[in-house]
């Protein structure tokens, strides 16, 4: 397996990872709007000297895909910038195989390489598989976020 930089030639491979990350969120968050919908401006990514987007080959295929983005920390944080990780994904039948890993360890290199060394990501608290492996990775959980539709009060 080979993890590279992703280029304008990946956009449609990257697209239905998308589509990917879309369905497997779409159980945890009812208001997400109905199909066809978009959550990354890929062309952006790519293009971005503060974004890494990268994906993962095997025999030549495209089968994982997760990006890192630096962003400046809160002010009363002790560190100034951190990575956002997004865009995490792998073929189904490469799951649990380590994919992942090799994702954010690429991720890791390219932050500390960029003088960044705070990783953040998100997560659906209820999604089960994916706390599990970003534990695994070292990621630790810290916020909750909550939220009301108070539209029908």
């Amino acid at each position: 397996m080979k993890v590279r930089a992703a280029t304008l030639n990946d956009i449609d491979t990257l697209r239905v990872f998308e589509q990917g990350v879309i369905a497997a969120e779409r159980p945890f968050d009812e208001t997400l709007a109905d199909d066809p919908i978009q959550y990354y401006d890929l062309e952006f990514l790519i293009a971005s000297e503060d974004i890494q987007l990268v994906v993962v080959e095997c025999e030549q295929a495209i089968i994982a895909c997760g990006y890192a983005r630096i962003k400046p920390a809160k002010k009363y944080a002790k560190y100034s910038f951190y990575s956002y990780l997004g865009f995490m994904f792998v073929e189904e039948e490469y799951r649990g195989k380590r994919v992942n890993q090799l994702v954010i360890d690429e991720l890791t290199q390219w932050s500390l390489e960029q003088g960044v060394t705070m990783l953040h990501l998100d997560v659906f608290k209820d999604n089960d598989a994916a706390v599990s492996a970003y534990t695994k990775a070292g990621f630790k959980q810290y916020l909750v976020e909550m939220r009301m539709d108070i539209s029908l009060k």
